[in-house]
């Protein structure tokens, strides 16, 4: 493996979570594109897929791809930090204690405030995006 491409996230409201990534996280669109077809049937093991994607890039250029899939559509599943399967978003912040007042402000949850890591190395928290999934902000330390 030579790098991790992007992280893909299934939304219900595209325009609700693409306006989280976009307008609070500060993330930049990259790339939308509407998907169907025998190759995404395929590639899917789906059949009559129609997918919405649009790629969001941060400023390093990690990119994640928000999925909408028109023609089937799934439910909001709030699933918690410990069940199995991809669990969660790391951001790297400079100013923990910015982000976490602002994103507050524009009505972003939170598990708890910002702790200092048990080897004082870091400065996390989780928050939530509009549809439950759980995203990790990381300040590092210089100590």
């Amino acid at each position: 493996m030579k790098a991790i491409r992007h992280t893909g996230i299934i939304v219900s409201d595209l325009d609700k979570v693409l306006c989280f990534y976009k307008e609070i996280l500060g993330l930049k669109i990259q790339r939308e594109m509407n998907e169907s077809g025998e190759y995404m049937d395929n590639l899917s093991g789906l059949k009559g897929v129609k997918v919405k994607t649009i790629k969001l890039s941060a400023d390093d250029g990690t990119l994640i791809e928000l999925l909408y899939y028109e023609s089937h559509p799934r439910k909001i599943m709030n699933r918690n930090v410990c069940d199995t399967g991809y669990s969660h978003i790391a951001f790297s912040v400079n100013n923990l204690e910015y982000e976490y007042k602002r994103l507050k402000e524009n009505g972003v949850k939170f598990n708890s405030k910002p702790l200092i890591s048990p080897d004082g190395k870091a400065k996390v928290v989780f928050c939530r995006d509009p549809e439950g999934n759980l995203i990790e902000l990381v300040e590092e330390l210089n100590r």
